[in-house]
């Protein structure tokens, strides 16, 4: 890995962490701020970190770098000596002065070191302020139906779902999220929480092995999401992940319903071909694969996009055409929140650390810049020319 010498410099004037400009890979160990309790926030604001404690690689990539410089200088001062004593040494060779070569190393030296702690982002001091966190409320139904496990989306829809719905959720940061999944019986599987983590630990064990009886019935997903969005004042969000294939269960009218009685916004996703579709996998007990029959036929299954559109547009929401690719999820997470009020959910106090990587570096900077000045070299004067003399 390179250093980007040009990065670090630009960082300087960015007041971006010179860690990550040295190192745009590296994932940062620590963002520069953090939620503490009332009691820690004194001795946290007073207190002195790395916030790249990363950097500590180049930190010790410097040292051997150092002693190098070390030992050049050594020899260079060893071969003069071996050559000739210092008084001697000057008057042969004027121009090379010892004294200035260990300057420069000296020099070089000491701005590795800068450049290396500086790469660590030390910061110390900083402010506290308090915090309000805001929210809505999301719930998220997927659809876990045979059909789900058409491959036409890879790997296969079900798994694209809960793909989508991992993305949403990472982007949605403190708000509240549900989830329901559906098939022949919907059924909640997380209630609303602020743990992102129960919710997705949820979301891994959705399959359609774990349905009690087949088929979609989309319409009584969105009234059981509905019922479960039970908070007061605060934006209410269903997010249907399905490839559209409904029982009759009028789900545009239930989004219809949700929208205008309980101010509930429905955003659908479409998942699979509308086109040509795909075979429904099916793996028998002794691991033969084959593909869904129904009297005599193999199935096809086809994502119904007008279905869906018309559930979203009745939910005052909108649709995602995903199809089999992929879609930008993180979008759609904050274009649920548009227009919908937020409840407040609680304060916290925020510790933020000042940065002291910037001074590090310009000194250090400053210390390369005089080491190119100065020259290893004496500039002597022009000898002034020698008369011969003679007479006229």
């Amino acid at each position: 890995m390179a250093l980007d010498f040009f990065g670090i410099v630009a960082s300087i004037t960015r007041g971006v962490p010179l860690a990550q400009a040295a190192m745009p890979d590296a994932s940062p160990a620590f963002d520069g701020s953090r939620f503490d309790g009332p009691e820690l926030t004194d001795a946290m604001s007073r207190g002195f970190e790395f916030a790249q404690p990363s950097g500590a690689w180049w930190l010790l990539a410097a040292v051997p770098a150092m002693l190098l410089v070390l030992w050049l200088a050594r020899w260079r001062a060893a071969a003069r000596r071996t050559f000739a004593d210092s008084s001697l040494f000057a008057t042969i060779a004027p121009r090379v002065v010892g004294n200035r070569s260990a300057a420069r190393a000296t020099l070089f030296i000491t701005a590795l070191a800068l450049l290396s702690i500086a790469l660590l982002d030390p910061r110390a001091g900083g402010r506290t302020e308090k915090v309000e966190q805001t929210g809505i409320d999301v719930m998220v139904a997927i659809d876990v139906s045979r059909s789900m496990l058409a491959q036409d989306a890879r790997p296969d829809r079900l798994s694209r779902a809960r793909q989508f719905a991992t993305d949403i959720v990472d982007a949605l940061g403190g708000d509240r999220v549900g989830l329901v999944e559906f098939a022949g019986v919907p059924a909640l599987r997380c209630p609303l929480t602020f743990n992102h983590r129960a919710f997705l630990t949820q979301l891994d064990t959705l399959s359609p092995q774990a349905t009690v009886r087949g088929g979609s019935l989309l319409g009584d997903a969105i009234r059981l999401a509905a019922a479960s969005l039970d908070g007061e004042g605060v934006g209410k969000v269903i997010v249907v992940l399905s490839d559209g294939e409904d029982m009759e269960s009028e789900p545009i009218e239930a989004a219809a319903t949700a929208a205008k009685e309980k101010g509930i916004r429905i955003v659908t996703v479409g998942i699979g071909d509308a086109r040509e579709g795909a075979r429904i996998p099916v793996t028998e007990g002794t691991g033969n694969r084959r593909y869904l029959v129904h009297d005599g036929q193999e199935v096809w299954t086809k994502m119904d996009p007008t279905l869906l559109a018309e559930v979203a547009k009745a939910g005052d929401g909108f649709f995602i055409d995903a199809g089999t690719g992929q879609a930008d999820m993180s979008q759609a997470a904050a274009l649920l929140r548009q227009g919908l009020t937020t409840k407040s959910r609680a304060q916290a106090t925020v510790s933020t650390k000042e940065p002291l990587f910037q001074y590090l570096a310009l000194a250090a900077l400053v210390l390369l810049l005089l080491e190119s000045l100065l020259p290893s070299r004496t500039q002597t004067a022009p000898r002034a020319p020698v008369s011969t003399g003679g007479s006229t």
